[in-house]
């Protein structure tokens, strides 16, 4: 009888209608710029001269065709990383929250004519499933009845650029320091910048990917509750822009727009260290139903 007045108290709640939101933020974000990466784009654009200066004027310029004409802002429409935080006091109802999230990514793929990037085999037959599905899907259980869905759209011309290093706990900072750079460095052109950059340090070899994915989701006004990463980010990123890879490799100021670091706890004997580069296009938004 207790189970079933809990039960009662709950907030019911549809997939139905995580995969309706799911569909209308995947229909948005490949055709327009989250407010950061645009006016961050804008400001860069006013740093630079010359063929740098001209390429950033392609850039805005394609934002706003993508925008008031409805094409998507780069032909790579990505492959959809999504995360849920699903409140404890939520009860979910209809259909299986997993087949619900891939419904809204084919769904929203297929109506608005994006891409369709997924192969089924990652190996051998490589089949395109021509919907793009399945997508990457994370749940974490938080407190409160309240649901936050984030989804984020990731070419591979960058993906392809990121890196994960299991460092010596000796290595220090300037192991990391070091790391960050080089794959900055090494991606180069190929990573369409100016780029977004997340770091994930610590946890474990997968976590530390984790990490630096979600870092890139953070937005440009995100910083730590821990100063010494504020510090590390604000240099990392001075000295990314250092390296002068410049707006599509064409070795202007702006090589890096942002820069995010998310930590976590990690074992005694490691410190593992992601870089997940992103292009200028870093599509994602996040909603709470």
């Amino acid at each position: 009888m207790e189970s079933e007045e809990r039960a009662c108290d709950m907030r019911q709640v549809d997939t139905a209608e995580i995969k309706a939101a799911l569909k209308e933020i995947l229909g948005k974000i490949a055709f327009v710029y989250p407010e950061d990466i645009h006016e961050s784009l804008l400001a860069a654009r006013e740093e630079e001269t010359g063929v740098s200066q001209d390429a950033m004027d392609m850039l805005v310029c394609n934002a706003e065709i993508a925008e008031n004409e409805h094409i998507p802002i780069c032909q790579d429409t990505g492959m959809v990383t999504v995360y849920l935080k699903i409140g404890q006091d939520v009860h979910l109802s209809g259909m299986l929250l997993k087949d619900a999230v891939n419904e809204a990514v084919a769904e929203s793929y297929t109506q608005n004519y994006l891409r369709a990037s997924v192969v089924d085999d990652p190996l051998f037959d490589r089949i395109n499933t021509k919907d793009n599905t399945p997508c990457v899907l994370y749940t974490d259980i938080t407190a409160g009845e309240s649901i936050e869905i984030e989804a984020a759209a990731k070419g591979f011309g960058s993906e392809n650029m990121s890196r994960v290093a299991m460092l010596k706990p000796a290595q220090g900072e300037e192991g990391v320091k070091q790391f960050v750079l080089d794959t900055i460095k090494e991606a180069g052109p190929n990573a369409c910048p100016p780029m977004v950059v997340g770091v994930g340090i610590g946890g474990t070899f997968d976590y530390a990917a984790v990490m630096a994915k979600k870092a890139l989701c953070l937005g440009f006004d995100y910083r730590d509750t821990d100063e010494r990463y504020n510090a590390l980010m604000d240099e990392l990123l001075e000295k990314a822009n250092a390296l002068r890879v410049g707006p599509m490799g064409l070795h202007g100021k702006t090589t890096v727009l942002h820069l995010n670091i998310l930590h976590y706890p990690t074992h005694i004997a490691g410190m593992p260290v992601a870089v997940n580069i992103c292009c200028h296009a870093c599509r994602h938004e996040r909603r709470v139903l």
